[in-house]
């Protein structure tokens, strides 16, 4: 299933890590966990946020995912079933 996480990340948590230079290396291992489709970077609420866009096989994947999230980056999790244009002319097919 196509999934939005959206992960709202802690500033003070976050400026720790930009300052020990390790903030692209958490990234990258983040990225390769996560394999997203689509992943996007912005200022929303105040925060530095996250958007991933990726292919959740499994509820199972939820720990592995988001504990280096809360761990080391303070993270606000949110997830959200969603789907691209392909998926819902599928879906609306179904409708009739």
């Amino acid at each position: 299933m196509r999934v939005l996480l959206q992960a709202h990340v802690d500033t003070e948590k976050a400026n720790e890590v930009i300052r020990s230079g390790k903030m692209p290396q958490v990234m990258q291992e983040i990225m390769e966990a996560f394999k997203p489709e689509a992943s996007y970077f912005a200022p929303d609420r105040g925060v530095r946020t996250m958007f991933i866009v990726f292919d959740m096989q499994d509820s199972s994947q939820l720990p592995p995912l988001t504990e280096p999230l809360f761990e080391r980056l303070g993270a606000e999790v949110e997830f959200k079933p969603v789907m691209n244009l392909e998926d819902l002319q599928k879906g609306l097919s179904q409708i009739r």
